[in-house]
């Protein structure tokens, strides 16, 4: 019998699985793959935060996004700034004098300083925890990040501070412990890095690898003098993983003979849009794959700019017409459709955003772009909403019908009053934990609060369960991608480091490394994973009937094997 209670021998707790009984083993020693990986703190990129912090280069701190030292002055105002008098206000006419409105300005204003001093103050201290800890460490051969868990197998250093997920300050300040050569293939991986580094990661690999030699002399310049030169890294979306770049292509070239150069630094192949490359595989969805790189290609697709484009199609097609129950709106939109637009509501869609995120997502880009009509704001943004939610469900069709099916399933589950679990392919138990939370409120004498309390016993949220099932069980999958890449590359002596979708090796195993994670995502998908879920739903839920899994497409999973900008 593939079903039936399987016992966690660490634990001693048993579980359901929905295919054949594993236990938790291969999820050990996977875990165990990322915690393994040696560290430690790059000292040159260490020495030049600390000059920009300590020295008197607020310029450069503002460049690179490291917080400001000092706090703004508050603008000086009168002690009785709000009090009504004649010679501010004049009582009879009724109307606010120039005084009482420079007044409310600076009042205004000085709110404003007060919540910018709060956060910057808020950003210094986390800045010089974290750089503190990287001193406390600088000296030390080897450090070591053990890895935990969330409920859907993510996987997380247990350190919560300086950590490689943190943000480009952070991931600077950590290179590989063991240096390793870089072959005759590393340094253009070290190129086609900085050049994603800079944001240039949208065109072939071997147009960003001219864009790095196109700026060697920047590049030699940011290593030899980064604080006095031209301080070409610090203009880089990532500048401080761009310097720490910068000094390991001028260690490699000063060698002689870069080949042989042993370099430390992490070179990041990241997935393009990787929720929706899962959800492509695993309906076998050959548009939607194209849109995410999954087939083979002379340069990378970019699926934001797809969807723009048809979305500037029915834009123009409704301004056009106008019997169109949307003509107004649309020709609004004539011209302002670009991937910047619908960018955060197609990277979201992977995460279940609602018809009343998107609006909002696409309402706050209109905003960044000057428009101050409440009104037309709204109602356009209702309209751009709706086109990019259907401009989604035309490039992703079949897997538009695999995340409905999902939340159809959940759906099911939650209205019995059970929590949605599943069982990944490395085999750990999932169960969803949201349900109805009891609320109450505490009166003290300085304040009110509302505290929440939880259990098992608590009513499932079966909205909560519907909505969240989709990418939790996408998020599932990515972190069984990631795992069985990173036990892998263990075991073929290649170091690895993960940050969900973005996968990390030294410039010299970057091919090796590529080669695996595509062999293991075809592994992964080639399992009949929606059938397998099903199955389980059925098992567990035995009183209860679900929709046949959504009829799949005819991708090729093959074909991703030779996916050159699957991930880059």
């Amino acid at each position: 019998d593939d079903w039936g209670e399987s016992v966690d021998q660490a634990s001693g707790s048993s579980f359901t699985v929905g295919r054949k009984r594993k236990g938790m083993a291969e999820v050990y020693d996977a875990l165990n793959s990322l915690g393994v990986t040696p560290w430690r703190i790059n000292k040159r990129v260490f020495g030049v935060v600390d000059q920009v912090w300590d020295g008197n280069l607020e310029d450069l701190r503002d460049l690179t996004n490291l917080p400001k030292r000092t706090e703004q002055e508050e603008f000086p105002h009168p002690s009785e700034r709000f009090r009504m008098s004649p010679t501010r206000h004049n009582l009879t006419v009724g109307t606010v004098t120039e005084s009482s409105y420079e007044e409310s300005i600076r009042a205004t204003e000085n709110k404003r300083i007060l919540r910018e001093n709060r956060e910057n103050y808020s950003q210094k201290c986390d800045f010089l925890y974290k750089f503190k800890t990287a001193g406390d460490f600088i000296d030390e051969e080897r450090i070591y990040f053990p890895h935990n868990m969330d409920f859907r197998g993510r996987a997380y250093p247990m350190h919560p501070y300086l950590n490689h997920l943190g943000s480009d300050f952070c991931r600077s300040l950590l290179t590989f412990a063991d240096a390793k050569p870089i072959g005759d293939r590393g340094l253009r991986w070290m190129f086609i890095h900085i050049a994603n580094l800079c944001g240039a990661n949208k065109m072939s690999l071997d147009a960003r690898e001219d864009f790095g030699r196109s700026s060697l002399d920047a590049i030699l310049d940011s290593a030899r003098n980064p604080v006095n030169g031209s301080r070409w890294w610090a203009g880089a979306e990532n500048p401080y993983q761009c310097l720490a770049t910068c000094f390991e292509i001028a260690d490699a070239l000063d060698s002689g003979n870069p080949a042989n150069h042993a370099s430390s630094i992490p070179i990041h192949q990241d997935g393009s849009c990787n929720g929706l490359q899962h959800y492509a595989a695993l309906s076998r969805d050959e548009e939607g794959a194209r849109s995410v790189n999954l087939l083979p290609c002379d340069a990378p697709f970019d699926v934001y700019s797809r969807v723009a484009n048809f979305v500037a199609e029915e834009v123009e097609k409704h301004a056009k017409d106008v019997f169109s129950p949307f003509h107004s709106e649309a020709k609004n939109l004539v011209g302002e459709v670009d991937r910047k637009l619908v960018k955060q509501t197609v990277m979201t869609s992977v995460y279940g955003v609602t018809f009343v995120g998107a609006r909002q997502q696409i309402a706050s880009r209109l905003k960044e772009r000057g428009w101050t009509d409440k009104d037309k704001i709204y109602k356009t943004s209702i309209v751009a909403a709706k086109l990019t939610m259907a401009a989604l469900d035309k490039a992703f069709k079949n897997a538009k019908e695999t995340m409905r099916w999902l939340g159809d399933c959940a759906s099911i589950i939650s209205k019995a009053g059970h929590p949605v679990s599943w069982t990944t392919p490395l085999g750990l138990p999932v169960v969803q934990p949201y349900r109805q939370k009891n609320k109450f409120v505490v009166i003290t004498t300085n304040q009110r609060l509302i505290l929440q309390k939880s259990n098992d016993e608590d009513p499932i949220s079966s909205l909560k369960q519907r909505t969240a099932f989709p990418p939790n069980y996408v998020h599932s999958l990515d972190s069984t991608h990631l795992l069985m890449t990173a036990s892998e590359c263990n075991s073929k002596g290649i170091t690895f480091a993960g940050v969900h979708d973005s996968f990390w090796t030294h410039a010299g195993s970057v091919d090796d490394m590529n080669e695996i994670l595509r062999d293991k995502f075809v592994y992964l998908h080639d399992q009949p994973l929606l059938q397998d879920l099903l199955s389980e739903f059925q098992h567990d839920n035995p009183g209860l009937s679900f929709p046949p899994v959504p009829e799949l497409g005819a991708l090729q999973l093959k074909d991703v094997k030779n996916a050159t900008y699957f991930f880059s």
